[in-house]
């Protein structure tokens, strides 16, 4: 029996046809080789080369062993670059859902530092609503859902994402524009657009007007985040948004203003209960949570999230 060691030092010989240029191979001493090349021949009773002029040749009964382990090496190699495209993704796909308010700018963010991390993994990003994200995970659509709102279901788990808070949209030149904060009461004497009571933050809109017996009027239901700042943007009307989707100016053209009632939620990523998650998804939810968590109101302030939706 030949160990890897042996296999290696008496292919590095066959390799370059010296001691020398064995152990040059192998960043080791030329004395050790022949050593071993010695000691291999005499445990094993056969002779692996002969010498002439001062090289190896191998001998007629020594050829099928390097045939083997020639094959030895070129496994050795797939294996060495299946690693090497495991450790950058290639093999792998990350397959990953989210609310649209969570997709809008947090999403991607995390996306980007993924990429740098593993540049030739497989991205499936999948924008779902909240009923659609039992099913994406229970049938095994993708591995994880970043949720806007935590669902009692006993196939699903839930891990805290961060916590956020939501925001009066307005259009530049409106009566409000300018201001740092407005309150419930101020926000129902305008057009309102968006805020559905069934929607986890228009329930939280929704419970501040109904606490403070306020009537309001919602002119346009839109329920992405996205097209509700559209309509905002061309005019049509005000509107109530969380954080996350307008992130780092992540919608140019409307002005932000904190509400005076405290609109704090929390976010969740959802994944099916008891299925392993992979390296990848992991890192993943590793980034999303370092991404939304940095602008956390605990940690930057109404000011400055106001500040970056009006700069860019």
């Amino acid at each position: 029996m030949m160990t890897l060691r042996q296999v290696e030092v008496i292919r590095a010989v066959m390799v370059t046809g010296t001691i020398g240029g064995a152990a040059k191979l192998l960043n080791v001493s030329a004395p050790g080789i022949s050593r071993l090349v010695k000691y291999t021949e005499r445990s094993l009773g056969i002779r692996f080369f002969q010498r002439q002029n001062g090289r190896y040749f191998p001998t007629p009964e020594a050829e099928n062993i390097f045939e083997q382990i020639n094959g030895v090496y070129k496994k050795v190699d797939d294996l060495s670059e299946i690693i090497s495209k495991i450790g950058r993704g290639g093999l792998s796909e990350l397959r990953i859902g989210s609310v649209p308010s969570i997709s809008q700018v947090m999403v991607p963010r995390a996306i980007e530092r993924v990429r740098r991390r593993y540049p030739d993994l497989g991205i499936d990003i999948n924008i779902l609503k909240l009923e659609e994200a039992i099913d994406y995970l229970l049938l095994g659509r993708g591995e994880c859902v970043a949720m806007s709102y935590r669902l009692e279901h006993s196939g699903l788990d839930f891990m805290p994402l961060a916590s956020g808070e939501l925001y009066c949209i307005v259009p530049p030149g409106h009566e409000l524009a300018g201001r740092k904060q407005v309150s419930a009461a101020e926000i129902t004497r305008y057009p309102l657009i968006g805020i559905d009571p069934n929607d986890p933050y228009g329930r939280i809109m929704a419970e501040i007007f109904a606490r403070h017996r306020l009537d309001y009027n919602i002119t346009i239901r839109a329920r992405f985040g996205t097209t509700v700042c559209a309509l905002v943007k061309a005019g049509l009307g005000i509107a109530i948004i969380d954080q996350f989707t307008v992130a780092h100016g992540g919608y140019p053209g409307i002005e932000l203003l904190k509400i005076t009632e405290p609109t704090r939620f929390d976010t969740y990523i959802a994944v099916k209960r008891g299925a392993p998650l992979s390296l990848h998804v992991e890192y993943f939810i590793e980034q999303l949570r370092a991404e939304m968590r940095a602008v956390e109101p605990s940690r930057n302030g109404a000011k400055g999230v106001a500040a970056r939706g009006r700069k860019k």
